[in-house]
């Protein structure tokens, strides 16, 4: 089975050079690495493209880009990555183990780099609930064989809450493979604007999304969220 991963990037110049040589790290031979860029306005697709092996432009948004870049790939197994992200050096192998196992999709669970206190209990309660609850988020790296994303239709055309929406889709077909092994993720987002007060957003946010609001609604909050701290 050969793996693809796919990573969405906008204005990812800082980043994206760590987390493209990560996934080229982590992966055998053969492993494609695929880029869809979103219409970044700095050096992101320069830097991307001595270390990937596509980079494809896609329109703005992380599930379009995902899904473009999905179809831009060849593998029969695809990793959504987050640019701010980094692969383990075992990734490639967890991953083709639990899919041979018999799952058709998984994630891994999650570390979160930086000086914040409680970063690592945010991870903690992340992986705890995602083991929980079957539910995967971008930070943790979903992958899918590409037959059950197919079947799915890939991630919806919403601008928030596009992993939250694939995982219902695919925990419908089976339970996911939640692999031990540790992505690790910035934790710029919760340092930018507060660790408790992104975790409280978050919450507000995914609730309001489980009772029915709509998630354009709830991608404009999480911007005006964002911008208020």
């Amino acid at each position: 089975m050969r793996l693809s991963i796919v990573v969405p990037t906008l204005d990812e110049a800082g980043s994206i050079e760590a987390t493209l040589v990560a996934a080229r790290a982590a992966g055998a031979p053969g492993v494609e690495i695929v880029v869809a860029d979103g219409g970044s306005r700095d050096a992101t697709r320069s830097l991307a493209a001595t270390l990937a092996d596509r980079v494809i432009e896609a329109p703005r948004g992380r599930a379009s880009q995902m899904n473009a870049g999905a179809r831009a790939a060849s593998g029969d197994a695809l990793l959504f990555l987050h640019a701010d992200t980094l692969l383990p050096p075992q990734a490639h192998a967890a991953i083709l183990e639990a899919l041979a196992g018999g799952r058709e999709w998984g994630r891994f669970d999650v570390s979160i780099s930086g000086a914040g206190a409680l970063l690592p209990m945010v991870a903690t309660l992340m992986n705890a609930r995602s083991r929980w609850s079957g539910i995967a988020t971008g930070d943790q790296a979903i992958f899918a064989t590409r037959a059950a994303f197919d079947a799915v239709g890939g991630f919806p055309a919403i601008p928030l809450m596009e992993d939250v929406a694939l995982s219902k889709a695919l925990r419908r077909r089976c339970a996911p493979a939640c692999l031990a092994v540790r992505v690790i993720t910035s934790g710029r987002r919760w340092e930018r604007h507060g660790t408790l007060r992104t975790v409280l957003l978050m919450w507000r946010l995914r609730l309001a999304y489980a009772l029915g609001a709509d998630p354009h609604r709830l991608a404009r909050r999480y911007g005006a969220g964002r911008t208020s701290a």
